[in-house]
């Protein structure tokens, strides 16, 4: 049975406001990150999340053993393989991305994107044999249309331009994009279930230490063989970056131990609130005017997540 946090005769699963909360540190994060963009590479701006979010994730991970009393769960080659491709696989899928973007289709690149979170269900029914209820598939899908909602507001496109465009570059980038971020999900899940620990927590935030660690390895060697000055300037950016490090380093715990408690696909499915947290922080923050898409958009989002909260 997944976690709950009780408040009087309320009983919340404990994942949602996990993933609520990740949410929003990825939100605050890619705002600050913004900053660092025109200071260096999008591999460097990458890399300062790891670097610098590193020693949260192992602080983090030092509090839940003091917490919990739980000793340092062994680790064994199967668990670390998992770790490794789930790094791998983050890392790929921001690269997918960002060459999405490339192509000059930056609206058709995110939204296909965006179906991570239906490729995240599908991939896990397969590799972990987590069956969704019809309710929840049905959450997913009204979220997954106010998403791309949202992210073709105001890029003149409809739905049967967007469908036309499938075969262009930038939405075979987006859709792998939003493959490895699922497999990566996935990958995650995997490295948590091949150790043995009685604390969730415990088990989420070594994996996230470990990836933590195999991601500044991979990607700082590629930094230091194609783009050393990029490298130096993650160092000289380090006021910047080391906030940008903590919110990753808070994001991914929070999203590793979503994973390890429920279904990925309803961690990620409730975790699309990050855009609604991003259409709040445009209106209030910067005094942006909503647009009838947006809206429209942000409405669904809520709908599906609430679809999902209600009946999965």
């Amino acid at each position: 049975m997944p976690a709950t946090h009780q408040t009087g005769k309320l009983t919340m699963p404990l994942w949602i406001p996990i993933s609520v909360a990740a949410a929003l540190f990825q939100t605050w994060r890619t705002a600050m990150q913004q900053k660092l963009r025109g200071q260096m590479s999008v591999s460097a701006a990458g890399f300062v999340r790891y670097l610098y979010g590193a020693p949260v994730a192992l602080v983090l991970f030092l509090l839940a053993l003091v917490v919990t009393g739980a000793p340092i769960p062994s680790i064994n080659p199967t668990f670390l393989m998992w770790c490794a491709l789930g790094g791998l696989g983050q890392i790929l899928a921001t690269n997918l991305l960002i060459m999405s973007f490339g192509y000059r289709n930056f609206a058709v690149g995110t939204a296909y994107s965006k179906t991570e979170t239906v490729q995240s269900a599908v991939i896990a029914l397969i590799v972990l044999n987590e069956a969704l209820s019809p309710p929840a598939w049905i959450g997913i899908i009204v979220g997954l249309i106010g998403v791309m909602t949202l992210s073709l507001a105001g890029c003149g496109l409809n739905a049967r331009e967007l469908l036309r465009a499938t075969v262009q570059p930038a939405a075979l980038c987006g859709l792998g994009s939003g493959m490895m971020f699922a497999f990566t999900v996935v990958f995650i899940k995997l490295a948590s279930h091949a150790i043995s620990a009685e604390s969730l927590v415990v088990k989420a935030l070594l994996a996230l230490v470990i990836s933590n660690t195999m991601q500044i390895a991979m990607q700082g060697a590629y930094l230091l063989w194609r783009e050393p000055a990029e490298l130096k300037k993650t160092f000289q950016t380090w006021r910047t970056s080391m906030w940008v490090g903590a919110l990753s380093g808070g994001g991914s715990a929070c999203w590793f131990t979503g994973f390890a408690i429920a279904d990925v696909a309803l961690v990620r499915a409730v975790g699309q609130v990050e855009i609604v947290f991003t259409l709040l922080f445009s209106r209030f923050y910067l005094k942006e005017i909503l647009k009838p898409g947006d809206v429209a958009g942000l409405c669904l989002v809520v709908l599906g997540v609430v679809l999902i909260i209600l009946w999965h």
